[in-house]
């Protein structure tokens, strides 16, 4: 292949933002959009001269496609990428895989069968700062990593109150399957260490249920009366090793910022906050560094953006960041949390 021909399934937020990312790549052209809200599908794939596809399964059935982009409510993940698998083209799915494991295991199954890429697209992976802290870990520089401290806090940060993020049957979870799997991506990536052991956590709603929190993400129509899903959720994972991560996950929270974004690194050598870009250790005349920016070698990934990685994987360029087995053991690990919130008991992986 030579040029990659796209449809993108999902005219949402991040649909727009991700075609828009898509339609940057010389060699992708987005061909097809459908999303069960015409009009919104209407609007995207006129920025793109592509054509308006009357339900995802007309698109799908397309055969001057591919590859599908798929952004549509986590509910849907299992039939839609099932289907885009089984017609024979390739897949990026948004996070998070599926709306629990036996779902993402059966995608996985899906593309096995079809000998089809699926690439699931966490886009922090590909963040200037998070590769950065890949090549230092690999390089040594923190010494053995025993615990990360993975967290993404918003004061007032609700997706559309009504909307099927905060839909428990459509969404499966809140925070924790929305920002929340970022971090703890990261986290196990920065470690490469995808083998859990035990989770134990505990999931919250205590804001959007009285009305508070909405902030101003989404474009999703508001349709449902209940807000049920977590508006904060907490965990510790231990993992294969003895490495332990603790992770915090929040759509509204007292806090003193609009927004506490990062993943720290606790090594016997040094620690780094990774979106802040700060290393800290010990220096050589035996006071304390704290070197913002830390140098590293040329990133892997220099255009740092999920898109392009994916294209660039179908034409042979890159190999791909995010492996099937990685994504199933971070739905894995999701799972145990909310597991673990029901039964107030630590649950063993």
């Amino acid at each position: 292949m030579s040029k990659i021909r796209l449809g993108v399934i999902g005219a949402g937020e991040i649909g727009r933002l991700t075609a828009r990312d898509f339609s940057r790549h010389p060699d992708a052209e987005i061909v097809a959009v459908a999303d069960l809200n015409h009009d919104r599908a209407s609007d995207l794939a006129e920025k793109f001269s592509a054509d308006v596809a009357d339900h995802p399964g007309t698109l799908i059935a397309r055969d001057d496609l591919d590859a599908v982009y798929v952004a549509v409510p986590n509910k849907f993940h299992e039939e839609v990428a099932c289907s885009v698998l089984d017609s024979g083209k390739h897949l990026m799915l948004d996070k998070p895989f599926a709306i629990d494991l036996a779902a993402a295991q059966r995608i996985a199954a899906a593309a096995q069968a079809s000998n089809r890429t699926l690439f699931l697209g966490m886009n922090q992976r590909f963040e200037r700062n998070v590769q950065r802290a890949r090549l230092l870990a690999d390089a040594g520089t923190f010494g053995n990593i025993y615990h990360v401290k993975a967290y993404w806090r918003r004061r007032q940060g609700i997706p559309r109150m009504g909307s099927w993020f905060t839909n428990k049957d459509t969404a499966g979870g809140g925070a924790l399957l929305d920002i929340g799997v970022h971090v703890l991506d990261v986290a196990l990536h920065v470690l490469d260490n995808f083998s859990p052991v035990s989770v134990s956590g505990a999931a919250f709603t205590r804001f959007g249920n009285r009305g508070l929190g909405e902030g101003g993400w989404g474009r999703s129509e508001r349709e449902y009366e209940n807000f049920d899903v977590d508006d904060f959720a907490t965990a510790m994972i231990r993992l294969d090793g003895g490495q332990v991560i603790t992770l915090e996950a929040a759509w509204a929270l007292h806090q003193p910022s609009a927004n506490e974004h990062d993943v720290l690194i606790y090594g016997e050598n040094a620690g780094m906050a990774i979106y802040a870009d700060q290393l800290f250790r010990d220096g050589a005349d035996g006071g304390y560094q704290i070197i913002q920016g830390a140098s590293s070698p040329e990133l892997p990934f220099p255009h740092c953006n999920r898109a392009t990685h994916f294209i660039n994987v179908l034409l042979g360029r890159e190999a791909a960041l995010v492996t099937v087995d990685q994504a199933l053991a971070v739905q894995k690990i999701l799972d145990a949390i909310y597991q673990s919130s029901a039964s107030g008991r630590e649950v063993m992986i």
